[in-house]
């Protein structure tokens, strides 16, 4: 396993060791030992989620203010362009974004800590993603920044979007009614 910092040092990249031959692939998606000794990481997962979403499906960008969750992401079908954005206030990086494409061919994960939003705008026909999380779901909690907040600037791959769509990606209702940085509930 290799662990790459990105330009948010607490967010990972990790690409795992994998074994192919003529009869397909076999990787370890996660095993708590390596990762302790490679990434120093004591981080507990207590669930896992599973989303299937057609192209230019944009999902985020999600968090809990209470129950913050840690997130391990990958893709298993697929491939997205995942992005983690800093709201910790008292993080130099505050307001900061790293964007990673992720896809079931190069088998990466993303690991991001808690006191982040995530989300993904999906760039194959459809993905599926997988991810651990170190607290559970808690929809009372859950807070969305807007996808396209001008204060944050994200370069999502819009290029990659469909006509009709004229560069705008399909949103829930909820993700439309996103909340800008600046007006939204952070951590300290």
């Amino acid at each position: 396993m290799k662990v790459i910092q990105t330009e948010i040092p607490d967010v990972l990249v990790i690409s795992p060791r994998v074994f192919e031959d003529e009869r397909g692939f076999f990787y370890e998606s996660y095993n708590e030992r390596v990762w302790q000794q490679k990434a120093h990481f004591v981080e507990h997962f207590v669930q896992d989620n599973h989303s299937r979403s057609a192209k230019n499906v944009l999902r985020g960008l999600h968090y809990q203010i209470k129950q913050p969750q840690g997130k391990l992401v990958r893709v298993v079908v697929g491939e997205v362009f995942d992005v983690a954005v800093d709201l910790r206030m008292s993080s130099k990086y505050f307001g900061q974004w790293v964007g990673v494409h992720l896809s079931a061919k190069d088998k990466q994960q993303l690991w991001i800590p808690a006191g982040f939003a995530h989300g993904f705008l999906v760039l194959s026909e459809y993905a599926e993603t997988h991810y651990k999380t170190t607290d559970y779901y808690a929809p009372e909690y859950e807070r969305s920044i807007l996808w396209n907040d001008p204060d944050l600037a994200i370069a999502w791959p819009l290029q990659n979007i469909a006509w009709p769509l004229k560069e705008e990606p399909i949103l829930s209702a909820k993700d439309k009614a996103g909340q800008r940085l600046k007006e939204a509930e952070v951590f300290a």
